[in-house]
């Protein structure tokens, strides 16, 4: 394609210039042509406040951020298609855009850090509700539901997903699931 394209500019008369082609006024116009400074990364940028609940508003919606990042204004970057939200160059939100109104995007992991405080948030709290946690991880809920300390066992598991990382606690989940059990301690007791 590029082959043909360079073929027909050399063999084409330019429009304006009508005694040169218009490969010869390309070459001529090349030196004076702003070099590709790679991908564009084009957002809307503007300042925000984090309010108490790890939300920030922005267009008419809201969207969770990390809870470390409340209380410190954050930077919005809005792209077409997804909302950054920085603090001090660091990254604690990312979500799809929405173009609705009146909206609450949550990212449950945002939360996690508050629920090690109150345990009894995962069952009663926005950013919970509809939350499908991957593999292991979500069998091992579903069976300390049952249980009376279960949210706080559960919390527990969570909060070593964000020392530990989500494959070496699935990993944990998953033994502890094939010896049959289901306790946060031993999940821990299998992590260490």
């Amino acid at each position: 394609l590029l082959d043909k394209c360079i073929a027909s500019a050399r063999s084409s008369k330019h429009p304006e210039l009508t005694d040169k082609t218009v490969w010869e006024v390309f070459q001529e116009e090349r030196p004076h042509l702003v070099p590709y400074a790679g991908r564009f990364d084009g957002f809307h940028s503007l300042p925000a406040a984090v309010s108490k609940t790890c939300l920030v508003r922005f267009d008419n919606n809201k969207y969770s951020v990390a809870a470390t990042a409340v209380g410190r204004p954050v930077e919005i970057r809005a792209y077409a298609e997804r909302i950054e939200i920085r603090q001090e160059g660091r990254l604690v939100g990312d979500h799809p855009r929405h173009f609705g109104r009146d909206r609450t995007i949550y990212n449950p992991w945002h939360y996690v850090p508050v629920l090690l405080r109150k345990p009894g948030a995962l069952r009663n709290g926005a950013p919970f509700k509809d939350w499908v946690l991957p593999g292991a991880l979500e069998q091992i809920r579903r069976k300390l539901q049952g249980s009376s300390d279960g949210d706080r066992q559960m919390v527990k598991i969570l909060g070593a997903v964000l020392t530990e990382g989500m494959p070496t606690v699935q990993k944990a989940c998953a033994e502890a699931l094939s010896q049959g059990v289901h306790s946060a301690d031993v999940i821990l007791n299998i992590l260490s």
